[in-house]
This record gives C-alpha cells, sequence and structure tokens, in this order.
C-alpha cells in the first residue's frame, strides 16, 4: 500500500445530499472518561456459519444500542462470547 498514491481524480467525486433523517442527537451519546466511544450490544438477532475452503467460522448478527432500526453487523461467534456472553 505504501507504493499507492493518495489522490484521486475529480470524476470520483459526488453532490453531497444532505439526509436529516439519519441525524444523531449529541445528548443521547454517552462518552467514555477518555472521550471515546464504545457501542454497546442490544441484541442477537441471527446466526450464520460462513464456510471457507477448508474450515468453518460461525458469525453472529449484532443489533447495537442506539443504532438506526434494521442496522446490524456480522461479528464472530467466539469474539462475541469472550466480550459479552451476557448475550449467550
Amino acid at each position: 500500500m505504501s507504493g499507492m498514491h493518495d489522490v484521486f481524480h475529480v470524476s470520483q467525486l459526488r453532490r453531497f445530499v444532505s439526509d436529516f433523517s439519519s441525524a444523531v442527537n449529541l445528548e443521547s451519546i454517552e462518552l467514555e472518561p477518555n472521550l471515546t466511544f464504545q457501542p454497546q450490544p442490544a441484541r442477537i438477532v441471527d446466526r450464520d456459519v460462513r464456510n471457507l475452503r477448508n474450515r468453518a467460522i460461525s458469525v453472529v448478527k449484532v443489533l447495537w444500542k442506539g443504532s438506526p432500526d434494521g442496522e446490524a453487523t456480522w461479528e464472530l461467534e467466539s469474539e462475541m462470547m469472550n466480550r459479552y456472553p451476557h448475550l449467550f
């Protein structure tokens, strides 16, 4: 990656269209004492097994507190079980 240029062509630019429905209320965000934000999981909504060539990886779909409706991320089941055992 060090050999790549950090520039882009003007044709890659797009007009910004503001969407006020996705605005975040700043008072609702709870910051840590060092001014960082660590989202907390609300619940697990789905499970899946991703098959690679010679192994299977268990993943879970996690809905996070404070995220807009319907937004969830796929996370490794082993990592979520270590960090948040109360979800299982």
